[in-house]
């Protein structure tokens, strides 16, 4: 794929690294990218290919959020109510699909995740970041209520209280600031994060992709569901790993005391 698109893909050995490329708006979303993010994701979602997602963006930023010029523009000006809400939801699939697809997702936060950046990051199943990132929600500042699922990340993760704080009074945290609330799983030196973020994402590439997704899948389940109904499907899916090719070669390795090979099904 060409530099000039907004959206980079790369694949190799599993890992699918998506960058968006907008630089020159610090990767703020508009329509044409959020659009090409959210196809991307949705066939990361389906190839079985794919074995891990890494999501950053180019040019030393994340993604600042929605594109506020496109917005002041009326971009969508002659849109109704009812069809700006129907795109909006349809361009947010992206953080469901993040969230709920069969294998691990990564965000690697370089300077700025704001607003839908940061919610997008929020999706991810692991969010690495510089020491220096600029993580903010950002909504409440240009006078908005906040899109693309982070109002439930944020409370998911650290409760209503601290969502409250975070989305109404718009603090900007470092990256160590964010870990040491627990929205981010590790900090990195600005010039080396990259580089970390790159090598746990291919760790996970290669790693159990089924067992991985049914691990979401359960995850995902006890954040709403009935304490037996999350047994009731990890009974399923546990018995379902044992006849993986991934679970016999781990249980032969183990055996054979050596590391395990996995192929991903």
């Amino acid at each position: 794929m060409t530099n000039d698109s907004v959206l980079l893909e790369e694949q190799v050995d599993g890992l699918l690294t998506l960058t968006l490329n907008r630089p020159e708006r610090r990767n703020a979303l508009n329509g044409e990218l959020s659009e090409r993010l959210t196809d991307a994701v949705a066939r990361a979602a389906r190839d079985a290919g794919v074995r891990a997602v890494l999501l950053r963006g180019s040019g030393g930023t994340f993604c600042v959020g929605g594109d506020v010029r496109a917005m002041a523009d009326g971009a969508e000006r002659d849109a109704t109510f009812e069809q700006r809400v129907q795109a909006l939801r349809r361009r947010t699939e992206t953080v469901r699909l993040l969230h709920e697809m069969p294998k691990p997702t990564v965000a690697l936060i370089e300077g700025a995740a704001a607003g839908a950046g940061l919610s997008i990051a929020l999706a991810c199943d692991f969010r690495i970041a510089g020491e220096r990132a600029k993580i903010t929600t950002a909504f409440a500042k240009v006078g908005l209520s906040g899109d693309y699922g982070g109002t439930y990340m944020l409370t998911k993760l650290l409760g209503s209280a601290k969502a409250r704080d975070l989305y109404i009074n718009s603090p900007t945290l470092s990256g160590r600031e964010a870990r040491d609330l627990g929205l981010i799983h590790r900090v990195a030196d600005d010039a080396e994060v990259a580089d970390a973020a790159s090598q746990w994402a291919r760790k996970l590439a290669s790693g159990p992709t089924v067992t991985f997704g049914y691990m979401k899948q359960a995850i995902n389940l006890a954040e709403g569901a009935p304490f037996a109904a999350v047994l009731d499907l990890e009974a399923t899916n546990h018995i379902r790993c044992t006849s993986t090719h991934d679970h016999k070669e781990a249980a032969s390795a183990f055996v054979q005391k050596r590391s395990p090979v996995f192929g991903g099904h």
